[in-house]
């Protein structure tokens, strides 16, 4: 039985879909990832999935005079890799209800907060504003995506304590690390058909 096709999006470092990557090799997870696509020619990713030997292309939004046809060209590449389970790892591109309804609940993002706190926010803005706002707990979320930004179906969370020396350099490093445990976590129980998605609510079964 052939494993669960992923494939990741992303536009910058791909250190999420680097950790994924290696997670879903060496543990007893039913998927692996068919391709990586960047939007950005210079995305770091790009060197680490040379390095770890997953096929990698550029399909830079720029070229392309619509989102729509951006898009398109994402789905046709997604489809020839035979890809079931579209993974965004710091993809900073917001797709359209087209896309989002071609892939229906098979679409995962992770942000660096606990959802849905500090919504609309990326990288260290996230950390920023949580510091700022006092709060004692942060974390990170794994979510199905829909049309709204941030808003998803919640799958995975995981939370760890905001400390008083923190710095949003010093959070995101932390938060950094319980994203890697959240995003396999989350495939892993997409693959083993354990999330039933009840209007804004993700059940695990079992």
């Amino acid at each position: 039985m052939s494993k669960l096709g992923v494939g990741v999006l992303a536009s910058g470092r791909g250190t999420n879909f680097e950790s994924l990557a290696r997670v879903l090799k060496r543990q007893a997870i039913d998927a692996e990832i068919r391709v990586l696509i960047v939007n950005l020619p210079d995305a770091l990713a790009l060197r680490r999935a040379k390095s770890l030997e997953i096929p990698s292309l550029v399909i830079n939004h720029k070229d392309y005079k619509s989102r729509a046809s951006f898009e398109q060209r994402l789905i046709q590449e997604l489809t020839t890799h035979d890809v079931r389970l579209v993974c965004l790892a710091g993809f900073m591109r917001i797709l359209s209800p087209v896309f989002v309804k071609h892939y229906p609940n098979q679409i995962m993002n992770i942000h660096p907060s606990l959802l849905p706190a500090f919504t609309g926010l990326q990288g260290m803005q996230v950390h920023r504003a949580v510091i700022e706002s006092g709060t004692k707990v942060t974390g990170c979320t794994v979510h199905f995506v829909t049309e709204d930004v941030d808003a998803g179906p919640i799958i995975v969370q995981r939370a760890i304590p905001v400390r008083e020396s923190d710095t949003p350099e010093s959070l995101a490093v932390r938060v950094l690390l319980e994203e890697h445990q959240a995003y396999p976590e989350a495939v892993r129980l997409f693959c083993e058909n354990r999330l039933k998605v009840e209007g804004r609510r993700v059940q695990v079964l079992g």
